[in-house]
């Protein structure tokens, strides 16, 4: 068997060199780096064509400042929808990224590991929830907002089965999933993706007396209000002055959840860590992305209290083996980045 074996990767070895392919007892040179064009063009025969990117290319990073691969020398505004609010290859990051990379890069939900508590319980404490749930992107943490919100109506708000509904405003942007699209006013973001999920109402955006309204007419129903305080994808819209402290009124009175989107918004983008802040308003559920992985992982959190947070039990959301639903946001990098910035 094992002279079998010897024989087959011996041919396997030949018939690569022949195609001009790599091997260990022949390591090609280092390529040539692309230009540009290049890799623009390449992108373009190889990717799915779901963005259309401005026609510059990403090369190396140092805080505000990018290089493309020809050299040229930029300033990065737009820090990936605050993915890298903290700037690009922040030097804190890198390291405690490296030092954890050293000792261990993934751990299952199968068992406990020696970063995720800590990342937990800091979190919480920054924020003042009593707990959170992890997910690796933005738009799974509204789903898991979404699926909460939806538990606790029906265990704590006795919504009759299968009858909870959830308001969203118009102009929001919340992911890019089948559920979550199915909030979207956009044509482009649902055209040709139906059928839709149902149990969803829509508002406009810092319309207060609209949202009183359909919380009258279906309050009963409504397990939330899913909102940005500040509209990002609409054009950076910001509510009327004292909107977010109505909202925060009209949900307590109704017995609504109010869930705030913050995923661009948060951790310092607007010069708050929430952008609730600054009407010092506290929701009921809190969705975090983007800036949370520090730039260097996809890290998002849903945080809430325990009356809340407790509705969903074991199984009911994502694998076994996984933290709820997948396996990255156990991933000990993506609990280490954050804490080494904000400290």
């Amino acid at each position: 068997m094992a002279a079998a074996i010897s024989r087959r990767g011996a041919a396997l070895s030949l018939a690569l060199a022949r195609r001009g392919m790599c091997s260990a007892s022949a390591p090609r040179a280092a390529a040539p780096a692309l230009s540009s064009e290049e890799l623009i063009r390449m992108e373009q025969d190889c990717s799915a064509h779901n963005y259309h990117p401005i026609p510059m290319v990403f090369s190396k990073g140092e805080g505000s400042h990018i290089l493309d691969p020809e050299g040229n020398k930029y300033i990065d505004f737009l820090s990936a929808y605050s993915a890298v609010n903290q700037g690009h290859c922040h030097p804190k990051v890198l390291r405690a990224l490296i030092e954890q990379a050293e000792r261990l890069t993934l751990s299952s939900r199968a068992f406990y590991n020696d970063k995720f508590p800590v990342f937990a319980e800091y979190l919480t404490s920054m924020f003042g929830y009593d707990m959170m749930l992890p997910m690796n992107t933005g738009a799974e943490g509204v789903e898991t907002a979404i699926k909460l919100a939806r538990k606790w109506g029906y265990e704590k708000k006795n919504i009759p089965k299968n009858e909870a509904l959830i308001v969203s405003c118009c102009g929001c942007f919340h992911g890019r999933t089948l559920g979550v699209i199915s909030m979207s006013c956009d044509n482009d973001a649902t055209r040709g993706f139906g059928p839709l999920v149902p149990g969803h109402l829509k508002v406009d955006f810092g319309d207060i007396n609209g949202l009183e309204k359909i919380f009258k007419e279906h309050g009963d129903r409504i397990c939330g209000f899913l909102f940005e305080p500040i509209q990002g994808e609409a054009g950076v819209v910001l509510p009327p002055d004292g909107y977010l402290k109505s909202v925060r009124d009209l949900c307590s009175r109704h017995n609504i959840l109010m869930i705030d989107d913050e995923i661009q918004t948060g951790i310092a983008r607007t010069g708050k860590m929430l952008a609730c802040d600054w009407e010092d308003v506290r929701p009921d559920m809190v969705i975090l992305g983007k800036a949370l992985g520090a730039g260097v992982v996809p890290v998002s959190a849903v945080l809430a209290d325990k009356d809340i947070m407790l509705c969903i039990k074991p199984g009911e959301h994502g694998r076994n083996v996984h933290i709820l639903s997948s396996s990255f946001r156990h991933h000990t990098e993506g609990c280490t980045p954050f804490p080494a910035v904000r400290n």
